[in-house]
Order: structure tokens, then C-alpha cells, then sequence
């Protein structure tokens, strides 16, 4: 970011932090003072794309069109948001946190507004572009990046704290975006949580501060002298971690994108399914810290490896039973089981590579995973219109995550077998 890149001179870290009074280490009371803005920025900015998914039903219902379609919307907000990262990251680096993440705040306002105007491709483009592309790519890729730099112990810790801002989302918008569009319709509902995003983001946007500078050596014990990682070439490194995150986000996609739907489905009422939403996003945001926790002594990658097969299991769970207890049940146990494992890719690049090309390979990552919840997310869809039921979506998710499996336990044998764990600095 620009708060890093030349504004900071090299190896002058800011008073007060640890690094300045000479124990090596970065982190500050500054820096959870970072962590702790940033997550208040993505508890409101992730209500956006909840909208779709708690109206996915009454929005398909007003404008006549197929269930899939709708989810479409949804999706392609995941996918704008990964591209969005590589573009507005780079931009982040020119022009600031802080500027970013307010247009980032007024991109998404714009897109609501569009898409409350009851046009399907209005929701789409307003969704892709606005709420995705330029808004929410504005703020959650570049925010990892920028609290990635404030850290280099607790840096697993921090992450899964900020990321947790999904989940607060989760926790309380759906129902009070359930119980608006009961009284005031789907669209008014979009309109007042555009004038949510412009009126309160930019506030905290605006305690952005700069983070301390990195040490600029890299000794990585993951890589040695022909500049390889794993024993491989990074840039293949990095597409089997990519290819593994787009493989566990479409299992992820699939109950975050049709709960409440699938609910309303089974005969339990659409309060209930957003109620049980929020559950399984308040699970995930209790457990978070956890696998942040893991990150910092076990590694990205083994925590990521964990966190895949207890999702594998929890979304195969799905399938057992249509009990509004037990789906209660099954949506916890999901929430505690997924909740760490895009923080994981992000602490396993950091470990890997160097930090300079971090605001690249991140949203790069970023970016083909979001592309898996587009892609879960839309699925499920079209096998609903297809089917008729969800069933063959949960069986589907399972697959996918069972082929994540493979690839991360691939990556993590061959971590054991070089003896790689961190780079010295990160």
C-alpha cells in the first residue's frame, strides 16, 4: 500500500512499536488498533452481498425469472470481488488505504441503487461491477494485505480476526434484512444499506493509519538457492494453492448461498433459515479465532488442510437430515468447520513468499477462490432448477472439497518432506 511504500522509510518503524524499542518484532498495540478498524469495516461492507442471498427467493419471485439467476448475482459479487482485489490492490499501493476503501464504500452504494431499480440485468451488473468489482474489491483484499503488514508473530491470529468481519455480517444482517424486505420489500431494503455503506464506512476509514515497514531480507526455509518453493517453482506453488481454494469455496458457496432458501424449501419459515444463517456465521466467527491460533504454530497450510476435511464432513451432513433441529445442529458444526480456511491461504503465501509480492499473489489467490464461491454459488442453483431439490448440489460440494483434500495434502507432504515451515521474515 502507499501507507508502506514510500511513505516509511526503510527500517524506521513507528515510536512505540516493538520493532523501535529493539525486539525485532513489528507488532504493536498500534496494530490491533488496525485489526481492530478493519474489522468493523468488513462487519458493514459483507451486508452487501447478503442481500441477494437472504431476497435470493422474493427477488426471483417479483421478477418471474429462474432461482439460478438470482444466485447469478450473488456469485458474480464473489467474482468481482476477486478481480476487483488484483486491480484496486494495485491502486490501494498508489493512492492509500484510506481513499480506497471510501470509494470502495460509495462503489457499493452506487450498486445497490442500481440494482433496486427491478431489472435482473440491473442486479447483475450492479452486483458484479459495483458491489463486487470496484466495491467490495476495494476494501477486503487490500484490507488483508495492509493488516498482514502490521504483523509477523500473530499474524494467523490477526487474520482470522479481521476475516471474521464475514461473519459478524452474518450474524446480523440477514435478519434484519429478512424483517425489512417483510415490510418494506426487497428493494427499499438495498437502498437503506447503500445509505448504510456511504454514511458509516468512510468514518472509520478515515483512523487508517500507515504500518511499520518489513525487514527487507527474506530467508525463507521454504525455498532454497535456485529460488524454488516446496521444491518447486513458486509461480506453481502458487496455482496448486489457488486451484485447492477454488475447489473448497464452491462446497463453501453452497449452504452460505441457499440456507435460507433450502429452508423455505423444507417447510421451515424464511425467519427461521436466516436465523439459522446467522448461527452458522456466528459459529464460524467464534471458532476463527481458533484457527488463527493454529495458523500461528501449525502453519497456513496445515491449518487450511484441517479446516477443508472437517467442511468435507459438515457439508456432507446436509444431505442427512430436513429437521429444523438438526439442521440447526449441521449449520453450527459447518460454521465451526469452514470458518479458517481463507485466512490459512493467506498466512501460507505469507510464509512462502515474500512480502513485497504480497499484494499480488494474495488477491491473486483471492481472486480464483471467490471465483469458487461464484461458481458453488450459482451451481447449486442450476441444479435446484434442474432437480428440483438441493441434494445433488451437497453431493457435488462434497466432490470438490474431496478434491481439495488431495491437493493441499499434496502440498503439505511435500512441506514435511523439505522440512519447510516459515520464512524467517514474513
Amino acid at each position: 500500500m502507499t501507507e508502506l511504500v514510500g511513505r516509511t522509510p526503510a527500517g524506521l518503524a513507528p515510536e512505540g512499536t516493538d520493532q523501535a524499542r529493539g525486539s525485532g518484532s513489528i507488532e504493536s498495540r498500534a496494530s490491533w488498533v488496525a485489526a481492530g478498524l478493519t474489522l468493523a469495516l468488513l462487519s458493514i461492507s459483507y451486508g452487501s452481498p447478503l442481500l441477494a442471498v437472504v431476497g435470493l427467493k422474493p427477488i426471483a419471485e417479483d421478477l418471474g425469472t429462474a432461482r439460478q439467476v438470482v444466485a447469478l448475482a450473488g456469485a458474480l459479487t464473489w467474482l468481482g470481488t476477486g478481480a476487483g482485489g488484483i486491480v484496486m490492490g494495485q491502486v490501494a499501493e498508489r493512492i492509500g488505504m484510506r481513499l480506497t476503501v471510501m470509494i470502495g464504500a460509495v462503489m457499493i452504494a452506487i450498486g445497490l441503487a442500481i440494482s433496486a431499480t427491478g431489472n435482473i440485468w440491473a442486479i447483475l451488473i450492479g452486483h458484479t461491477l459495483f458491489v463486487g468489482l470496484f466495491g467490495n474489491g476495494a476494501l477486503y483484499p487490500p484490507l488483508l494485505v495492509y493488516v498482514s503488514r502490521w504483523f509477523d508473530r500473530r499474524r494467523g491470529t490477526a487474520l482470522a480476526l479481521i476475516s471474521s468481519g464475514q461473519y459478524i455480517a452474518g450474524m446480523i444482517w440477514p435478519t434484519v434484512f429478512e424483517q425489512a424486505m417483510a415490510g418494506y420489500g426487497w428493494q427499499a431494503t438495498m437502498l437503506g444499506f447503500a445509505g448504510v455503506m456511504v454514511v458509516t464506512v468512510p468514518v472509520f476509514a478515515m483512523f487508517l493509519q500507515h504500518p511499520p515497514a518489513h525487514p527487507t531480507t527474506f530467508e525463507s526455509s521454504a525455498g532454497n538457492r535456485r529460488g524454488q518453493v516446496l521444491g518447486m517453482r513458486p509461480n506453481t506453488v502458487l496455482a496448486l494453492i489457488a486451484i485447492a481454494g477454488f475447489a473448497c469455496c464452491i462446497p463453501m458457496a453452497i449452504p452460505q448461498g441457499h440456507l435460507v432458501a433450502f429452508c423455505s424449501d423444507v417447510g421451515i419459515p424464511m425467519a427461521q433459515g436466516a436465523l439459522m444463517l446467522s448461527v452458522l456465521q456466528g459459529t464460524a466467527f467464534v471458532s476463527r479465532i481458533l484457527w488463527g491460533w493454529m495458523a500461528d504454530r501449525s502453519g497456513g497450510l496445515k491449518t487450511v488442510l484441517v479446516g477443508s476435511a472437517c467442511q468435507a464432513v459438515a457439508i456432507a451432513a446436509f444431505m442427512a437430515t430436513q429437521d429444523e433441529a438438526g439442521l440447526f445442529m449441521i449449520a453450527a458444526v459447518y460454521g465451526l468447520g469452514f470458518s479458517g480456511i481463507i485466512p490459512a491461504y493467506v498466512v501460507a503465501i505469507r510464509e512462502l513468499f515474500p512480502s513485497r509480492e504480497a499484494s499480488w499473489r494474495v488477491p491473486t489467490v483471492l481472486f480464483v477462490s471467490m471465483g469458487g464461491m461464484a461458481v458453488g454459488s450459482w451451481w447449486a442453483g442450476a441444479l435446484f432448477d434442474h432437480f428440483g431439490h438441493y441434494g445433488p448440489a451437497f453431493v457435488s460440494g462434497v466432490l470438490f472439497n474431496l478434491a481439495n483434500l488431495a491437493v493441499v495434502g499434496f502440498l503439505v507432504l511435500r512441506q514435511r518432506r523439505d522440512g519447510a515451515f516459515r520464512p524467517a521474515f514474513a
